[in-house]
C-alpha cells in the first residue's frame, strides 16, 4: 500500500510529443523509407546505369535533361490528382499501390539494360509523384491537434532528408562492392517495407463515406486558384525558379571563371544547407500563419540576391545559393500547409499534383533562363534581385488587401 509521501513523490508518466500521437508517426514511418527507397533509386541510376555527364557537359543536353525532368508532371497533374481524389476514400490502398508498383519496377530494372531502361524509369518517377501527392493529402487527416501544418510538414522533411541521405550512402557503398543491379534490388526490398508500413496508416487517412459527395459526380468539381491560393502559389513558383536559376547559372558562370571542383562544391553546399536549415526551423515553428513565413522567405531570397549582385564574389555567391535554399524550403513548407488548410479534401489530390507540376516547371523555366543569359555575375544576380524584390512586395501587398 502506497503512503502519503509516496503518493506525493510519484510522477505521472511522461506525455508523448505531440507529433508522436494519433497516426502522424506511422505516415512518418512510411515517409522515412520511402524517401531512403528513392534515394537508393537515384543513386543507382547515376551510378552508371543512366547517365555519365561529364562535368563541361554542353548547354545544349543540359536543357535537354530539364525537359526531359518534366515529362513525370505531363501525367500528374491530368491523371493522378483527379484520380487520388476520385479514391480518397481507399487513399491508404492508393499510398500502398505507388510503393508496390515502384518496388516491382525496381527490381525489373536491375536486369534491364539499354533503351528498355527508361520507360522503367519513368514509370518509377510517375509512381513517386503519385506517392507525393497522396502523401501530402493525408497529412490533415492525421495531424494531431497540438502540431501546425507547418511543423507537421517540416518534420516529415527533415526525417526525408535524414533517411535519404542514409539511402544513398548506403546505396553507394553497395555500388562500390558490387553493382548498381544489387542496389537497385536494396530499392525494392525498401519499397516492399514500405507498403507494409502503409498498410499499418490508421483507418483515418481514408476519407469515410459519409464524407464523399452524393449529389455531384466526382469529375464534377475542378480545382479552380483564386484569391489567396493563387497568390502563395505564384508567390513558391517563384522561389522555385529561382533555385533553378541559380543552380544553371552559377554553374556555369563559375566554371567559365576557372574555379575548382571542390569551389564549386562549396557553393552547392551552401544551397543544400539552407535547404536543411529551413526544414529544422519548420519542425520548431509553432506558428499557424503560415502566410507571414512565405513573405518572409521571399524577403530572405531578395536580400541574398540583393547583395550578390550588389559585390558578386564566390562568397556572396554562396550566400545567395544559401539563402534560395532556406527560402526555397520555407516557401515550400508554407504552400504545403495552406493547400492542407484551405483546400477541401474532395479537390486536395489535383491541388498537390498542380501545385507540384507548377513547381516543376517553374524550376525547369528558371534553369533554362540561367543556361541562356550571358554569364556576367552582376548582371545575372541583379537580375534575380529585381524579379524577388517584386515578388515579396506584390506577395505583401496581396496579404493587406
Amino acid at each position: 500500500m502506497l503512503t502519503e509521501s509516496s503518493r506525493a513523490s510519484a510522477k505521472p508518466p511522461p506525455r508523448a510529443a505531440p507529433w508522436q500521437r494519433g497516426g502522424f508517426v506511422p505516415l512518418v514511418r512510411v515517409h522515412a523509407s520511402h524517401t531512403a527507397g528513392d534515394a537508393l533509386v537515384a543513386v543507382s541510376l547515376a551510378g552508371s546505369l543512366f547517365f555519365s555527364v561529364p562535368v563541361g557537359e554542353a548547354r545544349g543536353k543540359v536543357a535537354l535533361y530539364l525537359l526531359t525532368s518534366m515529362a513525370p508532371f505531363a501525367i500528374v497533374a491530368p491523371v493522378i490528382g483527379p484520380l487520388l481524389d476520385r479514391a480518397r476514400s481507399g487513399r491508404r490502398t492508393a499510398i500502398v499501390v505507388t510503393l508496390v508498383a515502384r518496388g516491382a519496377l525496381t527490381w525489373l530494372m536491375a536486369d534491364t539494360v539499354g533503351l528498355a531502361l527508361y520507360p522503367l524509369a519513368f514509370g518509377v518517377l510517375v509512381f513517386s509523384k503519385g506517392y507525393g501527392v497522396a502523401r501530402s493529402a493525408a497529412v490533415p487527416r492525421l495531424l494531431p491537434e497540438e502540431l501546425s501544418l507547418v511543423a507537421a510538414n517540416a518534420r516529415l522533411s527533415a526525417t526525408g532528408v535524414v533517411t535519404g541521405a542514409a539511402g544513398a550512402g548506403l546505396g553507394a557503398a553497395v555500388i562500390a562492392l558490387s553493382s548498381a543491379n544489387w542496389s537497385l534490388r536494396l530499392a525494392t526490398v525498401v519499397f516492399a517495407a514500405s507498403a507494409v508500413l502503409a498498410l499499418r496508416l490508421p483507418a483515418a487517412v481514408n476519407s469515410p463515406a459519409a464524407e464523399l459527395p452524393t449529389g455531384v459526380a466526382p469529375a464534377a468539381r475542378r480545382l479552380q486558384w483564386t484569391g489567396h491560393l493563387r497568390t502563395t502559389v505564384v508567390a513558391t513558383v517563384s522561389l522555385r525558379a529561382l533555385a533553378g536559376y541559380l543552380t544553371m547559372f552559377l554553374a556555369f558562370l563559375l566554371r567559365s571563371q576557372g574555379v575548382s571542383t571542390l569551389q564549386l562544391g562549396l557553393v552547392v553546399a551552401a544551397g543544400a544547407t539552407g535547404s536543411m536549415l529551413g526544414t529544422g526551423l519548420g519542425v520548431g515553428l509553432r506558428a499557424r500563419a503560415p502566410e507571414a513565413l512565405l513573405t518572409a522567405s521571399l524577403a530572405v531570397a531578395s536580400a541574398g540576391c540583393t547583395l550578390a549582385a550588389l559585390s558578386f564574389s564566390l562568397r556572396t555567391a554562396a550566400l545567395a545559393a544559401a539563402a534560395s535554399g532556406l527560402a526555397g524550403s520555407l516557401g515550400k513548407l508554407s504552400l504545403d500547409s495552406i493547400l492542407q488548410r484551405d483546400i477541401d479534401d474532395e479537390l486536395r489530390g489535383q491541388a498537390f499534383a498542380r501545385s507540384e507540376t507548377a513547381l516543376q516547371l517553374a524550376w525547369v523555366a528558371g534553369g533554362a533562363l540561367g543556361i541562356v543569359l550571358p554569364l556576367r555575375g552582376g548582371l545575372g544576380l541583379g537580375l534575380a534581385a529585381v524579379a524577388m524584390c517584386a515578388a515579396t512586395t506584390s506577395t505583401a501587398l496581396s496579404r493587406r488587401t
